[in-house]
């Protein structure tokens, strides 16, 4: 009798730890699992809900089914022109396939350091194949509107800017793009997928956070910026100089050929007051000639004699007039 209490005492003993250990389990949404018995894969669940398992020899690991992001660390990468760049990348990726994925890493920390290493390893492939112009623009739409924008700003005409850039003799075209940054961070990501192999993991993009001059190049940028900006304030000056010198030598034209016709009109006018003048003159002074000679030699006496400093004679027919009104003496 005692043993078949001690029996059902075990038995029920055996229930409860049964339960305590949970046959039982739950795969929460957003998350997929990975059944191991003894250290060999024996199921997976990607979808959420109540599964069971076999308790004490069954391990349930967890992985998260979300896309996940990585942030890569900042690269000194050099690109096809040599100049070297300062690039920090951001990828997403998610857990495709959970058995292959726990075969390979089985954490989520070994699968960080494979994906960062393989993303960094296509970045700098990619990057170093290309100009730095395709890496930080998508479109040529800048190309497009740089002339329109620098003649609406700069208020100048289509001629003067053309004389601008001769005397910069450089162009303001940027590079055109053939491919892009888009297209180059589809790059990157098909060159990491190459490099990931079978680890179920599906990587979706990989994208440039951020690009930068390195330290030692961005003072040469610098320096380069402020010269060429140097370049196009002397080409403003040289022109406007040209501009200056031109307007001043129309004006002189202009000053002269004015004055050149007011002489003349001037001259003219004189010339018919002149002729006017002596018409009158000699009409009224041919009535009595005898009174225009008296008239003459009076006026001439109103010049002449207050500077005469002494007279020693005044015998002279200069002088007739000045003691007689009829000019005898």
């Amino acid at each position: 009798m005692k043993k078949s209490y001690i029996a059902i005492i075990l038995v029920v003993l055996a229930f409860f730890i049964f339960l305590a250990e949970g046959p039982f389990y739950v795969v929460d949404e957003g998350s997929q699992t990975v059944t191991t018995r003894m250290g060999r894969i024996v199921n997976t669940h990607t979808q959420a809900g109540l599964y069971m398992k076999a308790p004490f020899i069954d391990k349930i690991t967890t992985y998260p089914a979300r896309i996940l992001s990585l942030e890569g660390d900042s690269e000194r990468i050099p690109t096809k022109e040599n100049q070297f760049i300062i690039v920090d990348t951001t990828s997403r990726w998610r857990i495709s396939d959970p058995a292959l994925f726990y075969q390979s890493f089985k954490t989520l920390e070994g699968a960080y350091i494979k994906l960062s290493d393989v993303i960094d390893s296509a970045t700098r492939t990619i990057i170093t194949r290309n100009r730095l112009s395709e890496i930080v623009r998508s479109s040529n739409i800048i190309n497009e509107k740089t002339a329109a924008q620098d003649s609406s700003l700069s208020g100048i005409a289509d001629d003067e800017s053309a004389e601008i850039e001769a005397l910069l003799n450089v162009s303001n075209q940027n590079e055109n793009v053939s491919k892009g940054r888009t297209r180059l961070c589809d790059e990157m990501t098909e060159e990491a997928r190459k490099m990931m192999g079978e680890f179920g993991i599906e990587l979706i993009d990989i994208v440039p956070r951020q690009i930068k001059y390195s330290d030692e190049l961005t003072e040469s940028v610098y320096n380069r910026m402020i010269k060429e900006r140097n370049q196009v304030a002397q080409a403003y000056r040289s022109l406007g100089e040209g501009k200056k010198a031109e307007w001043l030598g129309k004006l002189e034209n202009e000053k002269r050929t004015i004055e050149s016709e007011a002489y003349k009109v001037s001259e003219e006018t004189k010339g018919k007051a002149d002729a006017e003048a002596a018409a009158i003159y000699a009409e009224s002074y041919s009535r009595d000639p005898k009174f225009y000679e008296f008239w003459k030699s009076l006026e001439s006496y109103k010049t002449t004699m207050g500077t005469f400093d002494t007279t020693y004679s005044t015998k002279l027919d200069y002088f007739k007039y000045l003691y007689s009104s009829s000019g005898n003496r």
